[in-house]
C-alpha cells in the first residue's frame, strides 16, 4: 500500500450546504465505501491532513467542517448538543446510507452519539481521544493543563490550531467547551452496535488515557489502541501508526458490513 503521510494528497472536492440555517462545509477524496471524518473543539478538516491521502486510497473519504468552524461562516451558531443529528441529516442530504465514522475529541462525542442514536447509519466507528464524559469537579483548572498540552504540539501543527482557532472565535470555542466539560453521552454507550475502534495517544494530557479505557469498556465489542507518543491528536503527532491502526480496522471483514463495504 503506498503511504502519503510525508506528500500533500490530491486536491479534493470542496462542497458546502446548508442544513436548518446551519453550514457545513466538506470535502470528498478517493473511491469506495464512505468514510466521514469529524474534526474537534477549535479544529477543521485540516486537522486530518496526513490520513486522508492514505484512507483515500481504499476509501471514499468526507472531511466535515463543523458548524461555525473551519470552512464555514465565521461566527455561525454552533450547538453541540444538536450536532449528531445535524450530521445524520448531511448523510441523508448527501445519499449516504451506512457509514463509517471517525471523530476526533470532541468530534468523537458528536460520533459516539449519532452511532448510539441511528445505529443503522454506522457501520463502523473510530473514537480518537474523545471527549465524552462531563470534566469532574476540578475542570475549571484544566486550562493550565490545556497551556502545557499547548507546549507540546508539533510544530508543524501550531499555525493549523492558531488558525482554525481564531476563526471559530472565542464565543464559539467557550459555548462548545462548556458544554463538553458539563455534560456526557455516557449512558449511551451500551446503545452502540457498530464495530468500534478506540485510539488514545499516551500522552494525552487533555483527555488522559485512562478515559480511553474507561470509554472502550463502555462499547459492546469496543477495542483500544493506544499510540506511543501520540498526544491528543495522534493523527497528526504519530500519523504513520495511527493510519496503520485505522486501515487495518476499516478493512476487516465483519457482518455489520453490509450496506457499507
Amino acid at each position: 500500500m503506498r503511504g502519503r503521510t510525508a506528500n500533500r494528497p490530491p486536491e479534493p472536492e470542496r462542497h458546502r450546504i446548508e442544513i436548518g440555517g446551519a453550514g457545513i462545509a466538506y470535502r470528498v477524496l478517493g473511491d469506495g465505501p464512505p468514510v466521514v471524518l469529524v474534526h474537534g473543539l477549535a479544529g477543521s478538516g485540516r486537522w486530518w491532513e496526513r490520513n486522508v491521502g492514505p484512507l483515500a486510497e481504499r476509501f471514499r473519504v468526507f472531511v466535515v467542517d463543523l458548524p461555525g468552524f473551519g470552512g464555514n461562516r465565521v461566527g455561525a451558531p454552533f450547538a453541540l448538543v444538536e450536532t449528531p443529528a445535524l450530521l445524520a441529516a448531511w448523510l441523508d442530504r448527501l445519499g449516504l446510507g451506512r457509514v463509517a465514522l471517525v471523530g476526533h475529541s470532541m468530534g468523537g462525542r458528536v460520533a459516539a452519539e449519532l452511532a448510539a442514536e441511528a445505529p443503522e447509519r454506522v457501520a463502523r466507528l473510530v473514537l480518537v481521544d474523545a471527549a465524552i464524559f462531563p470534566a469532574g469537579p476540578d475542570w475549571p483548572v484544566r486550562p493550565w493543563r490545556l497551556a502545557g498540552a499547548l507546549r507540546r504540539v508539533p510544530p508543524g501543527f501550531v499555525p493549523i490550531l492558531a488558525a482554525d482557532a481564531a476563526r471559530a472565535g472565542p464565543w464559539t470555542l467557550l459555548r462548545a467547551g462548556h458544554a463538553l466539560l458539563t455534560t456526557g453521552v455516557e449512558a449511551k454507550l451500551p446503545r452502540i452496535v457498530a464495530p468500534t475502534l478506540v485510539v488514545w495517544g499516551d500522552r494525552d494530557s487533555i483527555v488522559p488515557p485512562s478515559v480511553g479505557e474507561r470509554l472502550t469498556a463502555l462499547v459492546p465489542g469496543g477495542r483500544l489502541v493506544v499510540l506511543a507518543g501520540g498526544d491528543h491528536s495522534p493523527m497528526w503527532s504519530r500519523a504513520d501508526a495511527f493510519n496503520a491502526a485505522i486501515l487495518e480496522f476499516l478493512t476487516e471483514a465483519e457482518p455489520a458490513d453490509e450496506g457499507w463495504a
